[in-house]
C-alpha cells in the first residue's frame, strides 16, 4: 500500500489539491475532519481540551466553539502547543483507524491530507510527500480573501505553522500554487502519474493484496512440507 503525504499551509490550496485526488478515485483521510471528530461533545479530546481551557470555549450546545479556541491558541504558542499535545494521541489513533478500513477495502493508494504533517511526525508514514506551496504574500493575500479576518490574525495563523518554504525543502513532490487554476490542473496531472505508478514490492507487500499473498505462499508452503514430512513417516 502507498501512503501519499498531502500537506501545506493555510489557503496555500492544499484542500482543492485533495479535492482532485478525490475527483480521480483516490480515497483521502482528512486530518481535519479527524480532529472535529475527536473534539465533539463528551469525546475523550473533547474532555481534555474542556479541562485545560475552561467552559468558555463552548457553545451553548456544549459543543467547542472552534473560532473562539483557534484565537486562543493561534495568539499564544504555548497554548497551541498545549492543545496539540492534548489531542494528537486521539488524532493519531483516528488517522490510523481510516487507513486500516480503507486497507481492509483494498485500496492500494491512500493519501494523507495533513496540515501538520511534519509537525506530527507523521511524514515517516507517507512516501512520496507532496507540498502544496505558495509565496508567503500570496498567501497572505488569499487568506484575507478567504477568511475576511484582520491581518494580525491572518498573519497569526500563518506563523503558527512551519514556513511553506521549510515544508517545500522536505518534500518529494512540490505543487507551485502560485498561478491559476489551470496551471494548478496541469502540475497535478504530472503528480496523478507519479502516485499512480506501479507499486514497488515493499508497497505491495502492504498492502491487503501482498499480505493474502504472503499467506498463502506460507500456507502452501506448510503444506507441501507437511506432506513431504508425512510421506517420510
Amino acid at each position: 500500500m502507498r501512503i501519499v503525504g498531502l500537506t501545506g499551509g493555510i489557503a496555500s490550496g492544499k484542500s482543492t489539491v485533495s479535492n482532485l485526488f478525490k475527483v480521480q478515485g483516490i480515497p483521502v483521510v482528512d486530518a481535519d475532519i479527524v480532529a472535529r471528530d475527536v473534539l465533539k461533545k463528551g469525546s475523550g479530546g473533547w474532555r481534555k481540551v474542556v479541562a485545560a481551557f475552561g467552559n468558555e470555549i463552548l457553545l451553548d450546545n456544549g459543543e467547542v466553539d472552534r473560532a473562539k479556541l483557534g484565537q486562543i491558541v493561534f495568539s499564544d504558542p504555548g497554548k497551541r502547543q498545549l492543545l496539540n499535545r492534548l489531542l494528537a494521541p486521539f488524532i493519531s489513533s483516528g488517522i490510523f483507524w481510516e487507513v486500516f478500513k480503507l486497507w481492509m477495502k483494498g485500496f492500494k493508494v491512500i493519501v494523507l491530507d495533513v496540515p501538520l504533517l511534519f509537525e506530527a511526525k507523521m511524514d515517516g508514514w507517507t512516501k512520496p510527500i507532496i507540498v502544496v506551496w505558495v509565496d508567503p504574500e500570496t498567501q497572505l493575500q488569499r487568506l484575507l480573501a478567504r477568511d475576511r479576518t484582520s491581518e494580525e490574525d491572518a498573519r497569526n495563523r500563518i506563523n503558527a505553522q512551519m514556513s511553506l518554504d521549510l515544508k517545500r525543502s522536505k518534500a518529494d513532490i512540490v505543487i507551485d500554487n502560485t498561478g491559476s487554476l489551470e496551471d494548478l490542473n496541469e502540475q497535478f496531472q504530472n503528480v496523478l502519474f507519479q502516485v499512480k505508478r506501479p507499486l514497488t514490492w515493499t508497497e505491495f507487500g502492504l498492502s491487503r493484496q501482498g499480505a493474502f499473498s504472503v499467506l498463502l505462499s506460507v500456507t502452501i508452503g506448510v503444506l507441501i512440507c507437511r506432506k513431504f514430512y508425512n510421506n517420510g513417516l
